[in-house]
């Protein structure tokens, strides 16, 4: 008999994404930095492969200044420009000139006392989802947060960048029935 934890399909094969897995997806994640880093690193998943993000994760926090949105929402021409020829990262302009849009919103919202943590958790009442049932790529939720990020500006937060980027932070609980980590994440929630 196996003592083999049994863990979502996903990962099974890449020990990157099995330790991204077992240690950090799903994880409820509250505090506002944290959440606005994993949305921009979600936005540069898109057309990617999330062990492609992963691999660059580093490099991206530091050409992005550790995410810190007030730093971001400064950079220049001069800054994209250098980014867009950083060989560590992933260097496609749309997304790059996104994350320091998505800086200024973030601002933004933050100026207006809206904190973004807190509005995001509002959005799904407070208490992470527990998703049963096959996964999809988006939801009915997923549509609407991204409509209302649209409307506060934001770019690269289309559906299913949101619906992504709420299960990595645990909004939503989409481990597997059979995963040991569901009943983890769900009891952090």
């Amino acid at each position: 008999m196996s003592n083999a934890l049994i863990r979502c399909p996903w990962n099974l094969n890449d020990a990157l994404m099995i330790n991204y897995h077992d240690t950090e997806w799903g994880k409820p994640v509250r505090d506002s930095r944290a959440l606005w880093e994993k949305l921009m690193l979600d936005g540069f998943q898109a057309g990617l492969s999330w062990r492609i993000v992963l691999k660059k994760r580093d490099a991206l926090r530091l050409a992005f200044c550790n995410f810190e949105p007030h730093k971001v929402a400064e950079f220049t021409e001069e800054d994209i420009e250098k980014l867009v020829n950083n060989a560590d990262i992933i260097r496609s302009r749309s997304k790059i000139t996104a994350v320091i849009n998505n800086a200024k919103m973030y601002l933004a919202m933050q100026q207006a006392g809206e904190d973004f943590g807190e509005w995001i958790w509002t959005q799904i009442g407070g208490k992470a989802i527990q998703h049963h049932g096959p996964v999809p790529t988006k939801d009915a939720l997923s549509e609407r947060i991204s409509k209302e990020l649209k409307k506060r500006g934001f770019k690269f937060v289309g559906p299913t960048i949101v619906y992504a980027w709420m299960e990595a932070t645990g909004l939503i609980n989409t481990h597997h029935p059979d995963c040991f980590r569901r009943a983890e994440v769900a009891e952090e929630a």
